[in-house]
């Protein structure tokens, strides 16, 4: 079963072994945007006055994300900076970037981030603070993201008709980003 969530409702919470010990804290999700997919979070200790911590947990030594922790099978899924092959990606923070059509059409600045968790991480859309193009100026949107998507420095691009896929909540914006696939390939087919 696949859920979907704000990436920064998954930090702080704690990372918890399945015998029931507190091994540390999420501190960041990290993800690698170019490839529209979460890798995993960094750590803190959950401790005051611990040294910061190196290790990371890969998302695919999670055992399973629930509302309240991060479960996982052992200590030893914790790993030395090891995310990705050559270590964390440069691209995993796209906070405070540009969202723009393809045709232009400035959408607003990503606050947050939307994840679809399963056996993979898939980021499925963005929560921005909507620009004046949007009716909603200054309120928080969520926009679909298709397949794959194109970062580039400062800017996220999407297709226009992301458009007519907005939402304002996350109940349905899980049809909202199938409906939105679907037209993708319709018009690509």
């Amino acid at each position: 079963m696949s859920v979907l969530m704000r990436a920064t409702e998954i930090e702080g919470r704690p990372v918890v072994t399945l015998a029931g010990e507190h091994v540390g804290d999420v501190k960041d999700v990290v993800f690698d945007s170019s490839m529209g997919k979460m890798l995993g979070f960094t750590l803190r200790s959950h401790a005051f006055f611990s040294a910061p911590r190196k290790d990371v947990l890969a998302w695919s030594k999670v055992a399973s994300l629930g509302r309240d922790a991060v479960m996982i099978r052992g200590e030893d899924a914790l790993e030395e900076e090891a995310l990705a092959a050559g270590g964390l990606p440069d691209n995993r923070n796209v906070l405070g970037n540009q969202v723009l059509t393809d045709t232009g059409i400035d959408l607003g600045k990503v606050v947050d981030v939307i994840i679809e968790t399963g056996v993979t991480a898939e980021i499925v859309g963005y929560e921005v603070a909507a620009s004046e193009t949007l009716a909603t100026h200054g309120e928080h949107v969520l926009i679909p993201l298709p397949d794959t998507i194109a970062v580039s420095g400062e800017h996220l691009m999407v297709p226009a008709a992301a458009l007519e896929f907005v939402s304002h909540d996350l109940s349905g914006f899980g049809a909202a980003v199938q409906d939105f696939r679907a037209k993708l390939r319709q018009g690509s087919g």
